[in-house]
């Protein structure tokens, strides 16, 4: 298993990549992991912005999302599970 990661905790503007409503699993819209969200729309914007779960509110980004930068969604995602062993 591999150590926590040590993550900053200034603050980052979202990049708006995608990546956090394709990567991990969000139980609350039973959506496995690595599977795009179904609210996720062609831009790589939230469809339901203002109405998500607070699963999706409370996310903030963070060093993470630059761990797993990558040119396309795809790379992103599997940087993010290699990432986490998943």
């Amino acid at each position: 298993m591999k150590e926590p990661l040590a993550l900053s905790t200034l603050p980052f503007a979202c990049l708006q990549c995608g990546t956090c409503c394709t990567a991990p699993d969000i139980a609350s819209l039973d959506k496995p992991l690595g599977v795009r969200c179904m609210h996720l729309d062609q831009q790589g914007l939230c469809a339901i912005y203002s109405e998500r779960p607070a699963v999706c509110r409370g996310y903030r980004p963070d060093e993470i999302c630059r761990l797993v930068a990558a040119p396309t969604l795809a790379e992103r995602v599997a940087k993010y599970l290699r990432l986490f062993d998943l």
